[in-house]
């Protein structure tokens, strides 16, 4: 379906703008399915995607999918703002997961050969905390001095966020309820302490908690604590979540993360969780006999 026209697009922290598909949105992009989806929904509204993507990482499908594409193939801020102001973006966007633990390797700044912008923009936050709310609202700003203002790439494909209910045949036990209900709140003071988005239980006990690994390594290294399996995988939303960036999201990989590390359910924030590719998924769960549902608070 192509708009018709200048069309009424919002865009950005709740406002809504008279967005022209004329006008390119700039797609940073990282490891998973969102900036597919992404720039997949861009092309069908006819809205030109100017995509950089960082090399190693993003789907190499991106290259057909967006109309001007370039491969990020070291950790230069300076070449990303070049590329979008080139391709007459005002507008942009990041989608998909930095492997922030790479970070933590030792000679990391020699895989990544950080820019001089890079440097000068992490010298600029010593001292400050790393957490990824502090380092992504330090980028968005960054941009914002070259007049390239952050937006959110919900507000052009609202649909992936996941609605309440149980999306599965099978629904909860009484046991994995009362477990849901013990993760989330802990989930929910993880996020709030933005240490991470996902907690795993298993009979009242924690087995892990979400870090710098993300979600899949931390169920993971549950089911490697857990032989037994039937834990439960909880994940919410930050309470102070910006939409720009790093919304929870599940697909068909956390599926059969769940399943090969012995989960039986999982809990989701329904209307602030990203759910990629739901048939696909919520059938994949059923075939596995997991259970996915989808909350605004846990009840037992």
């Amino acid at each position: 379906m192509i708009l018709p026209g200048p069309v009424s697009v919002p865009f950005g922290a709740g406002a809504t703008v008279a967005f022209d598909e004329r006008e390119p949105v700039g797609l940073l992009a990282c490891a998973g399915r969102f900036p597919v989806v992404f720039a997949e929904k861009a092309r069908e509204c006819g809205i030109p995607v100017v995509c950089v993507a960082a090399a190693g990482m993003a789907d190499p499908v991106l290259k057909d999918i967006c109309a001007e594409f370039t491969w990020l193939r070291r950790m230069s801020m300076g070449k990303t703002i070049r590329c979008f102001r080139r391709g007459g973006v005002r507008r942009w966007t990041m989608a998909g997961k930095f492997e922030k633990r790479l970070l933590m390797r030792p000679w990391w700044w020699y895989r990544f050969l950080p820019d001089w912008r890079v440097i000068r923009f992490w010298l600029a936050r010593r001292g400050r905390a790393n957490n990824d709310d502090s380092l992504l609202l330090g980028l968005i700003n960054e941009f914002r001095r070259d007049g390239l203002e952050c937006v959110s790439a919900l507000d052009l494909c609202p649909e992936l966020l996941v609605k309440e209910g149980t999306l599965t045949r099978r629904a909860p036990s009484a046991a994995e309820l009362q477990d849901i209900q013990i993760g989330w709140h802990l989930a929910r003071e993880m996020g709030r302490l933005d240490v991470g988005q996902s907690v795993m239980v298993r009979g009242r006990a924690v087995l892990a908690v979400e870090a710098i690994e993300g979600t899949d390594q931390a169920i993971a290294r549950a089911g490697e604590l857990c032989r037994r399996g039937g834990f439960v995988v909880v994940k919410v939303a930050k309470p102070q979540q910006d939409r720009r960036f790093d919304v929870p999201t599940v697909g068909v990989q956390t599926i059969e993360t769940m399943r090969a590390a012995g989960a039986t359910a999982l809990a989701i924030e329904a209307g602030r969780t990203i759910l990629l590719d739901e048939k696909e998924t919520v059938d994949r769960a059923d075939r596995y006999g997991i259970t996915i549902t989808s909350l605004v608070a846990p009840a037992v």
